[in-house]
């Protein structure tokens, strides 16, 4: 019987990245769009903390183990913002002020007179067995990447297509989903969580 573990994010473009990783550990992989229950209050101060608020809410509504990501981007023009309200980082009054689009126009105008477009995108994993787990397994992953002047790409989502990557000289949103599996910073944290499963809690890989 395989090890049913809830993906903790209504992100569907997180979804499909993690499904694909965790394929290869043999579990099944529930989304948490699938169980009715309202979203977290991530209402923590770091992802780490985001991470764990959404992990134990997911096992506490599902009774199931959990995996939660926090993820954003920083940037150093911006002293690290929109960090972890990445997400959320436009926020306007109407539907088309927030969102993808209105997310990367607000950051392109943001930058706009400034030189130093350095910035990184931050991933953390939590994995948790139950909602009492005294020792949540927790997992980080860096991207370091520049601030694009313009979109280009259109595979991935989020920052994707404004995030240029210069060791693959092109954007985030031009990599095919093995590429971002392999370079990306939810890439990174979740290769480095599936080796802590199969270490600590006698996953099987399908992998060689």
């Amino acid at each position: 019987m395989s090890k049913k573990i809830v993906l903790a994010t209504g992100n569907a473009g997180k979804v499909a990245e993690m499904q694909s990783q965790l394929s290869e550990l043999g579990v099944d992989v529930i989304p948490q769009s699938q169980f009715d229950f309202p979203e977290a209050i991530e209402d923590g101060l770091s992802f780490v903390e985001n991470a764990l608020i959404k992990a134990r809410h997911a096992c506490k509504h599902t009774g199931l183990a959990a995996i939660a990501d926090d993820s954003g981007l920083e940037v150093d023009a911006l002293d690290g913002q929109p960090g972890i309200y990445s997400s959320r980082y436009s926020d306007g009054p109407t539907p088309a002020d927030r969102g993808d689009e209105a997310n990367n126009v607000k950051l392109l105008n943001a930058l706009e007179k400034h030189g130093n477009r350095s910035a990184r995108f931050q991933c953390v994993l939590v994995y948790m067995q139950h909602e009492l787990d005294p020792t949540p397994i927790i997992c980080q992953g860096t991207w370091n990447g520049e601030i694009a002047r313009s979109h280009q790409g259109k595979n991935g989502f989020g920052y994707d297509p404004i995030f240029y990557v210069p060791e693959l000289s092109c954007h985030a949103a031009e990599l095919t989903p093995e590429q971002k599996k392999q370079f990306s910073h939810r890439g990174n944290a979740m290769t480095e969580l599936k080796h802590k499963l199969i270490s600590s809690l006698s996953f099987d890989s399908k992998t060689p």
